[in-house]
């Protein structure tokens, strides 16, 4: 199963419109949002053609094949404009032998890991850096970045599984 990852869209319609053209290309079957999906919050800059009605349509289109979980700057307000479910915390997906437990990143992470087995990828946005690290517990942590605000010099970026391999792409 082929799977795009994305994080911290905040609200960018031109983000969205790159996203839009590596999904086209890409031809996942899934797509995950993992938060920040409309606003900015009040620590970013406002993100490349800061659209939120837009944003909302764009990702709209793939509600069919989309599993979002909310991000510490969604809201109850955000998912009026948006066809898909958005607000959970937390989301998990079995594909091709791989667990994969989905989240923001601001609740669980590195850090704070959830109550899962070796053996699961955890996968987050929330810090706008793209990682990919294996913990001595067995599990992988894996950032896709942001698409639309990278932080330390890091590119925009998304995240791709093709059934076998878990890996970092630019936007």
């Amino acid at each position: 199963m082929k799977i795009l990852f994305f994080s911290d869209a905040h609200g960018s319609a031109e983000a969205l419109g790159e996203l839009t053209l590596r999904i086209a290309a890409f031809k996942p079957e899934l797509i995950v949002m993992l938060g920040d999906a409309l606003y900015h919050g009040p620590r970013n800059a406002l993100p490349g053609q800061y659209d939120c009605k837009r944003a909302a349509e764009m990702l709209n289109i793939y509600k069919n094949k989309l599993v979002a979980v909310r991000g510490n700057c969604d809201s109850e307000v955000d998912q009026m404009l948006l066809h898909y479910p958005m607000l959970a915390d937390f989301s998990t997906l079995f594909a091709d032998g791989t667990r994969f437990f989905l989240t923001h990143g601001h609740l669980w992470n590195a850090e704070n890991l959830p109550a899962i087995p070796g053996g699961t990828t955890l996968v987050h946005g929330h810090t706008h850096i793209p990682e990919d690290r294996m913990l001595e517990c067995g599990i992988r942590i894996f950032n896709p970045g942001s698409i639309s605000l990278p932080k330390q010099q890091t590119p925009q970026s998304f995240g791709f599984f093709d059934g076998e391999t878990l890996s970092h792409q630019k936007l």
